[in-house]
């Protein structure tokens, strides 16, 4: 009698590792930028709001608008669909399942207002949960014709029901950096050093999705409900974004080249038209930060902002 075949691993994490990503060529401009902007909230309440103006608009003659720091977590939708995975050999997964848990950014220059740039793309980890496979990819983007490193994104995607592709007693875990190099934030039980308070629009969604993420989960609401929500929800890196601008806001006198990196943890979703409420503590250069959803008193984001240097006043 024949041996009975195990069925097929969904993940080879040989074939995944070594995998090469081909470099991304693309391209952006003033407009990308101020309609990220746009689509993460500024000058939302407030069309004139000295401290975000200059994100969408040529204020005081300044030649450039300025961008943003988390409009570089753009950059990875740059790769392909699924962030890059999607046609990543050795890696079977269903797409639908697929979650994005964290997202780390530095910021090594500020990020200019436009720029012809390139993606540089590699699997930073890849763990085996036993229900599920994290996989990390780190893209590194740089200035084409000058090699000049403009950041590093580092993104950490759940795989559903595509683990246990490993032994059980000892599952397959490899990271190509230190454990310890984004730490787990810990929110103080102590009053926050400021609070923030902002009103997305029931059409935040459809305006974040024009920056480049057309998943239908955030438009089409037949979509929203096979996934079990309501209606179609807000991108997990627009709330990034209104997080981040909370901070630049709150700590920074509205300037982003404050910025070194960001950190951010996707707790639950947001949607469109409710109101985020970011309790921020300041802690030598780190801001931490928790957003909840006034409405439902939840927390759906979670991290922090690492600033080039220490607040004079809050």
């Amino acid at each position: 009698m024949a041996p009975t075949s195990r069925p097929a691993a969904a993940v080879d994490p040989e074939v995944v590792l070594s995998h090469r990503f081909p470099e991304v060529s693309f391209t952006y401009d003033e407009r990308d930028v101020a309609l990220y902007a746009l689509g993460v909230g500024a000058c939302g309440t407030d069309a004139v709001d000295e401290k975000e103006l200059h994100f969408v608009y040529h204020r005081g003659g300044q030649p450039r608008i300025k961008a943003l720091p988390s409009f570089a977590s753009l950059f990875p939708n740059k790769n392909s669909n699924g962030l890059g995975i999607v046609n990543v050999p050795g890696l079977n997964f269903d797409a639908s399942l697929l979650l994005h848990g964290q997202q780390y950014i530095e910021i090594y220059k500020p990020i200019p207002s436009c720029a012809n740039a390139v993606n540089k793309v590699k699997v930073a980890g890849l763990h085996d949960k036993g229900k599920a496979t994290i996989i990390e990819l780190e893209t590194t983007t740089c200035i084409k014709d000058t090699g000049e490193v403009l950041c590093m994104n580092r993104s950490t995607i759940y795989l559903r029901g595509a683990g246990g592709f490993s032994d059980s007693p000892r599952p397959y875990s490899y990271a190509s950096y230190p454990a310890n190099q984004v730490s787990r934030v810990l929110i103080p039980n102590s009053a926050p050093s400021a609070v923030y308070e902002d009103q997305t629009q029931q059409s935040q969604a459809l305006l974040y999705r024009l920056s480049g993420d057309y998943n239908p989960l955030h438009s089409d609401p037949m979509v929203a409900q096979v996934a079990g929500f309501t209606r179609p929800i807000l991108h997990g890196l627009c709330s990034l974004g209104f997080a981040t601008r909370a901070v630049i806001k709150s700590f920074c006198n509205g300037d982003p080249t404050a910025v070194k990196s960001i950190f951010g943890r996707f707790l639950l979703h947001v949607y469109p038209g409710e109101t985020l409420v970011t309790e921020m503590w300041l802690e030598g250069q780190r801001v931490l930060y928790q957003t909840k959803v006034k409405e439902r008193n939840r927390a759906v984001l979670s991290g922090y902002v690492l600033l080039k240097h220490i607040p004079s006043s809050l």
